[in-house]
């Protein structure tokens, strides 16, 4: 009988709903409240009264995304592949992949920031800017570029923290960057007048702060990770290991830029209103989103632990329970927000122009939110099971279908066309994880009973 005070109690023995309580809710709560604040940073731009500053934060939403999924190439391809590890015993092997994803992330940021530099011109006019948006684009991704290591590093250990199932540090780390997030936004936006400059040096000095308790939490506090910063190199094996799963979060990342750029070049063809109201519907839809999205990445540890230890009863519990879950949340948010979508979409804009389409699109980016819940439930399983190819089968249908599926509904229907051109990918999509989920029953039915091992892996 493990500690109820452990970790490794919740992923292993703990009753299934207590268990993704305890690994869920904190993330469900750092993942609403990082909403929060992302709807707040929006907010105080929108008090510049100045729509070209709304629309330029929005065209930079892709390297906020890129940023990410390097992260997370380290984070979910090294956090899952640590959790199976812990699970079979292999702590030493654990130590060193957590290693390994530590510094590469560092190094990757850094090489990022340099190559941006020489490229912004070119990437500010690739994000859709304008010339009423042009110079806030770009001032606002040179800081991103050039913090992005910052954000690339804070994605891959908050990702750590949570593989041995520390979903409660995890948690804290998010309130660091989200506390520090609001008061540097009143400072840099408010009071020094900074702007859309402001918002993204926010983001940057926040990583920061959020990135330095992650690395004292592991390097201190770790039930299985103490030490990890001692250790960077890992055999061939292990890397792929690390990468067959993390470089999906690289492709899903990349189709992602190529669909917000084929919606924003789109859009811009309307005006900065449409693109402002997509900005705003697509904040909104962070809700649902990002409450989903905390749930299943917090139950990520849990599904990956017992699909190591062929605790296959207690996997399809937790998987079944987090989508019963996952559809309450979306029903519930999609209709309230529903009913009330004109006076929510007020509260960014008085714009009319941005008030009477930001309601519509807001329609049809809820009605897609629905889909992405269980899409992402989906994604998550594979990955956490070390299923490098459904997990990327899932990218690559999620980014590759949205650019024939815009291309031909804007040929047809113009406007609306755009604006359902999401949701439609977004349904195709869940089909697919479906598809592939059924296919992933059937295998772990066939292994229950086989020894769990480091070979496995391979």
């Amino acid at each position: 009988m493990k500690n109820s005070e452990s970790n490794t109690y919740y992923l292993e023995e703990a009753p299934i709903r207590k268990a993704i309580a305890h690994l869920s809710i904190p993330m469900i709560i750092g993942m609403l409240v990082g909403t929060i604040y992302n709807i707040i940073n929006a907010y105080f731009i929108g008090l510049m009264h100045d729509t070209a500053m709304l629309s330029a934060i929005t065209l930079g939403l892709p390297i906020f995304t890129v940023l990410m999924a390097f992260g997370n190439m380290f984070g979910v391809g090294g956090g899952t592949f640590i959790t199976r590890l812990v699970s079979i015993g292999e702590g030493e092997v654990a130590k060193r992949v957590a290693g390994y994803s530590f510094y590469g992330s560092i190094i990757t940021g850094l090489v990022i920031a340099v190559a941006s530099y020489f490229t912004m011109k070119p990437l500010v006019h690739l994000l859709g800017a304008d010339a009423a948006t042009f110079d806030y684009t770009r001032q606002y991704s040179l800081t991103m570029f050039a913090g992005g290591f910052a954000i690339i590093w804070n994605f891959a250990l908050e990702q750590m923290v949570r593989s041995e199932g520390a979903s409660k540090e995890s948690m804290f780390g998010m309130f660091i960057a989200i506390a520090l997030s609001i008061v540097f936004d009143i400072l840099f936006i408010l009071v020094l007048n900074w702007h859309v400059f402001g918002a993204a040096l926010s983001m940057v000095l926040a990583n920061i702060g959020s990135t330095i308790y992650y690395v004292w939490y592991l390097q201190t506090k770790s039930e299985n990770l103490k030490g990890f910063m001692y250790h960077f190199k890992i055999d061939i094996k292990s890397q792929l290991e690390v990468y067959k799963i993390g470089i999906s979060e690289l492709l899903q990342a990349t189709f992602l830029i190529i669909t917000t750029l084929l919606l924003n070049n789109y859009s811009m063809g309307y005006g900065a209103n449409v693109v402002a109201s997509f900005g705003i519907a697509l904040r909104i839809v962070q809700f649902p989103e990002f409450l989903s999205m905390g749930l299943f990445l917090g139950v990520i540890p849990l599904i990956a632990y017992n699909f190591s230890t062929k605790n296959i009863t207690r996997l399809k519990a937790a998987i079944k329970q987090t989508a019963i879950t996952i559809g309450v949340i979306s029903g519930v948010f999609i209709g309230l927000v529903s009913l009330f979508k004109e006076p929510v979409i007020h509260m960014f804009s008085n714009d009319p122009s941005v008030l009477n389409i930001g309601a519509y699109i807001l329609v049809a980016m809820l009605i897609s939110a629905l889909f992405n819940g269980f899409t992402g439930l989906f994604t998550g399983i594979f990955q956490a099971s070390g299923e490098g190819i459904p997990t990327t089968i899932m990218a690559v249908t999620q980014g590759v279908l949205f650019i024939p599926v815009i291309i031909v509904l804007h040929y047809f229907f113009g406007l609306h066309g755009i604006v359902w051109s999401m949701t439609i990918s977004e349904v195709i999509t869940c089909a697919m994880g479906l598809v592939l989920f059924i296919f992933y029953t059937k295998k772990i039915n066939s292994s229950e009973n086989k020894k769990p091992s480091l070979d496995t892996f391979w």
